[in-house]
């Protein structure tokens, strides 16, 4: 995957436990990076409109395209909508060698 600019979301695929998934990837404005699966706990759709194009409202937070859930990006946690309380699921990642690696960093 190419640079991840700050305050981006981007989408990427990944094999967790044997299946590919698809994961929301957003590199804050400090520089860290926190990976999602990209499923909303709600109805269990994916977040992007299309692929890997994430809607955000005018406090940055994503926004499902589906129902409109809105998630704090710093936390994963649902602040508005028909989830408001649940989290996304957190995917351990870290950056090394100028990438993003899955797992915790070692």
């Amino acid at each position: 995957m190419g640079s991840l600019q700050p305050d981006s979301l981007n989408a990427c695929e990944a094999v967790l436990d044997g299946d590919a998934q698809s994961l929301i990837l957003h590199r804050d404005a400090d520089g860290a990076v926190r990976a999602w699966l990209n499923v909303c706990p709600h109805a269990g759709r994916r977040l992007d409109w299309a692929p890997g194009k994430f809607m955000r409202n005018k406090q940055g937070q994503l926004v499902c395209a589906a129902h409109g859930a809105t998630f704090d990006l710093a936390s994963g946690e649902c602040v508005a909508g028909p989830c408001r309380g649940e989290c996304l699921r957190a995917v351990p990642v870290h950056c090394a060698d100028g990438e993003v690696r899955l797992g915790a960093m070692p």
